[in-house]
């Protein structure tokens, strides 16, 4: 941990994404808000300043006061940061003559500069941004450049200073992986140490440090992370560990069942509880998905705190809340990043609960999350479950639920699962489900006109979650699945298959 680097965070989307590309290096890394109190220089081998949906020229730009880091310890601008060493610096940042979006190749490399180690003339990289960078200041030296942005990546001469146009953290930046560990490694000279070994290690320390004898009490969802996070509490605080599955109505077929199944002869102590009617009384009339996912929200508050109550003495409640769950719902810390949506086990308990709240996995992604049980020897069926959202098919049924298109949905959802499985699709999926849509089509069946539901059905590939890419299924499989559920799926005539990527779509529809 003493080889800490620190992002900060200037509101861009994709800072959450330094941070993964940094952990892709088994280095060590926190995102703190550029106007945040929690952070302290020299707690940092080096230091990375982000990109920005503001202009340098703006008068809310946001700034920071550098005297500390610059050409005192490696630093690096990324789109916004590196417009914020020019322009502040005595540099010239104006508007481009073009907004500067997408993939854009390098004309120059400057071979010789430590931060281009490795990397040659055209290589790929990705620009999102509409100033650009009119002039250096004094000192400054230009080491790449692309057809339309001379000054793509600059460094400061007499200083470990570097800064980039692009986004290395976006994968269309084919190199952009290697760039960071150059800076990193090769400049900053930071440790690769960050396991999923330490993890555990530090993190199980931490639970003990924090927790100490007191009672946690925690929801499992049967989902990779409340796994992972209810073995890292086991280890920690063993029998003060009280799990409780809820299921909320609104689970996959059989799921609540399968997963309590799942957990015998897990050492963990779990407890079933069945609240359906709860959940499905807090959702009557509701379609707005913000909505939906508050009234979620607040009856898993609501059944905790019965069981909670239950339990004497009780201290803590744990979630599996992960790092992208965070940045959707608030920016990292509260910093300037726009909010996505709120998930519905972020954002803290209401003053009636008296629970303080221990979240293991809160700063680290999906992949991390796997690593980390697959060193605890957690069962690899169990690690490449796919992720499945909290709100469950409440936020896969458009507009408002009812037991029925619940109970139509989750016939959908097996068969189009369990076909992946069958077809040896599954594990080359990330995410996959079904969503029930508002709408009904005219359909033919038996010679008989038909007007019923239609259904689409959604698999990605990702990563961490925080983008996405749409699978390409084969056409065979579809057009079986399609048959299989309009046959055996009574109420569902139509099927249609989401190609949309994340950005711009999410990857859940709600």
């Amino acid at each position: 941990m003493q080889q800490k680097v620190l992002i900060l965070d200037f509101g861009s989307q994709v800072t959450q994404l330094i941070a993964r590309r940094v952990r892709e290096l088994n280095i060590y890394c926190e995102i703190h808000p550029y106007n945040s109190e929690k952070f302290n220089f020299a707690d940092y081998k080096a230091v990375i300043l982000s990109g920005s949906p503001h202009s340098v020229r703006g008068e809310e730009a946001p700034s920071i006061d550098l005297s500390e880091v610059k050409g005192k310890k490696p630093l690096l601008g990324i789109c916004y940061g590196a417009q914020y060493l020019a322009h502040f610096f005595g540099g010239e940042v104006g508007a481009s003559n073009t907004r500067e979006y997408g993939r854009a190749n390098l004309s120059f490399v400057d071979q010789k500069s430590p931060l281009f180690q490795g990397i040659d003339i055209g290589s790929q990289v990705w620009m999102s941004h509409s100033d650009t960078i009119l002039n250096l200041p004094k000192n400054y030296k230009c080491i790449a450049s692309t057809h339309d942005v001379e000054n793509a990546a600059y460094c400061i001469e007499n200083e470990d200073t570097f800064a980039i146009q692009f986004h290395p953290e976006v994968y269309h930046s084919k190199d952009g992986t290697q760039i960071l560990k150059n800076f990193l490694v090769d400049v900053a000279e930071v440790s690769q140490d960050w396991t999923p070994d330490n993890f555990v290690d530090a993190t199980v320390a931490e639970i003990k440090e924090k927790v100490g004898n007191d009672k946690v009490v925690l929801g499992l969802s049967g989902g990779v992370d409340s796994t992972v996070a209810a073995v890292l509490l086991n280890k920690a605080i063993g029998k003060n560990l009280y799990c409780v599955f809820v299921n909320n109505g609104l689970l996959r077929k059989n799921e609540f069942e399968g997963v309590l199944k799942q957990y015998e002869g897990m050492g963990l102590n779990v407890k079933g509880v069945d609240a359906t009617d709860r959940f499905m009384t807090a959702l009557a009339g509701l379609s707005d998905p913000e909505a939906k996912r508050k009234a979620i929200g607040k009856a898993f508050i609501e059944v905790f705190d019965v069981e909670a109550t239950a339990i004497e003495d009780v201290k803590w409640l744990a979630q599996g809340t992960i790092y992208p769950d965070v940045i959707e719902s608030v920016s990292a810390d509260g910093g300037p990043s726009a909010t996505i949506k709120s998930h519905h086990n972020v954002g803290g308990l209401p003053d009636f609960m008296k629970l303080k709240i221990v979240e293991p996995l809160r700063m680290i992604f999906k992949d991390e999350v796997r690593r980390a049980g697959k060193s605890m020897g957690i069962d690899p069926e169990l690690l490449g479950r796919h992720p499945f959202p909290g709100p469950g098919l409440a936020i896969r049924i458009l507009g408002d639920i009812t037991a029925e298109k619940v109970a139509m949905l989750q016939e959908v959802d097996a068969i189009f699962i369990n076909g992946l499985k069958e077809h040896g699709l599954y594990n080359s999926v990330w995410q996959a489900g079904a969503i029930l849509l508002p709408v009904q089509s005219v359909g033919v069946m038996g010679d008989e006109r038909t007007y019923e539901k239609a259904v689409a059905l959604r698999a990605v590939e990702s990563t961490d979650g925080m983008t996405a890419d749409w699978v390409d299924l084969p056409y065979e499989f579809l057009q079986d699945i399609s048959n299989k559920i309009i046959n055996h799926v009574k109420g569902v005539n139509r099927v249609v298959y989401d190609i949309s990527s994340k950005p711009p779509a999410t990857i859940e529809w709600e």
